[in-house]
């Protein structure tokens, strides 16, 4: 049997961080189970966040007009994309499980790991079109969300100050991570671990690397396909499909409700 490899990629700045020990755990638990492991630090790799025209070596296919997403796309073809993209691709390319592991910042990722994702997920590498959702080309991956919140967890409900969780990570879990072609699983929330004693936080990594053990065989969250789409109307939902779901009661995802009730 083929050894699997599981990426981390980490964004805290503080070694001492409980984000750090959430990483320590799953690099322990997964190498106990025989995986490769890799880790990109974003913090100590000093990673740069913001696009520009630097990460493309030589030069450009429109050097009068910059148009990134063409621009990186076509470098990454012709391996002219800068050193740092290379090896976060390279990296990205061995791996079966992508863990990405960060404290929750403005109900979303850190702009450093908002950076990996715009400069790593590029087009012609993770997308094209109509290369998308289940047809994208980093399909067959495995993908998790492990964060840490400021806030308790009641306060990430439907009834919460902060409204539903699910609601929260759409843009993560499906328009950057299953946009890509990732199975996405379901989050590893690690609820204000701030404010929990010694106790509750070892029960936090126990549960993680209790989750571990098991991860690859998780089903993944439902999304819609591509075929679900009508690309004559520029990949809005299919009447086709309208039509089969129209005496459900609950919609078939977060952002695909339907006008329907959205599922738990």
């Amino acid at each position: 049997m083929n050894k699997k490899t599981a990426l981390i990629v980490y964004a805290h700045p503080e070694p001492k961080s409980f984000n750090s020990a959430l990483r320590d755990t799953a690099v322990k638990n997964l190498k106990a189970q025989g995986y490769n492991v890799m880790v990109s630090d974003l913090y100590a790799q000093h990673f740069q966040p913001v696009i520009s025209k630097t990460d493309i070596i030589g030069e450009l296919e429109d050097p009068k007009h910059f148009n990134y997403p063409n621009e990186v796309g076509a470098a990454y073809k012709k391996d002219s994309l800068c050193l740092d993209v290379k090896q976060e691709i390279q990296k990205l390319k061995l791996a079966d499980l992508v863990i990405f592991q960060f404290p929750m910042q403005w109900a979303s990722v850190p702009a450093i790991l908002k950076g990996w994702f715009e400069r790593v997920l590029i087009k012609d590498f993770a997308f094209s079109f109509p290369k998308m959702l289940d047809e994208g080309l980093l399909k067959g991956k495995k993908a998790v969300l492990s964060f840490t919140t400021g806030c308790p967890g009641g306060m990430f409900t439907p009834n919460g100050l902060l409204g539903d969780l699910n609601v929260i990570l759409w843009p993560i879990q499906y328009c950057t991570l299953r946009f890509c072609g990732f199975d996405v699983l379901k989050p590893q929330c690690s609820f204000s671990p701030t404010h929990a004693d010694d106790k509750q936080r070892e029960e936090m990594l126990n549960d993680w690397g209790t989750r571990l053990k098991n991860i690859l065989t998780e089903e993944p969250i439902m999304f819609l396909s591509l075929s679900n789409f009508d690309a004559q109307k520029w990949f809005v939902i299919s009447d086709n499909y309208v039509e089969e779901q129209k005496n459900k009661e609950v919609g078939p995802s977060v952002g695909h409700h339907l006008g329907k009730k959205m599922p738990l």
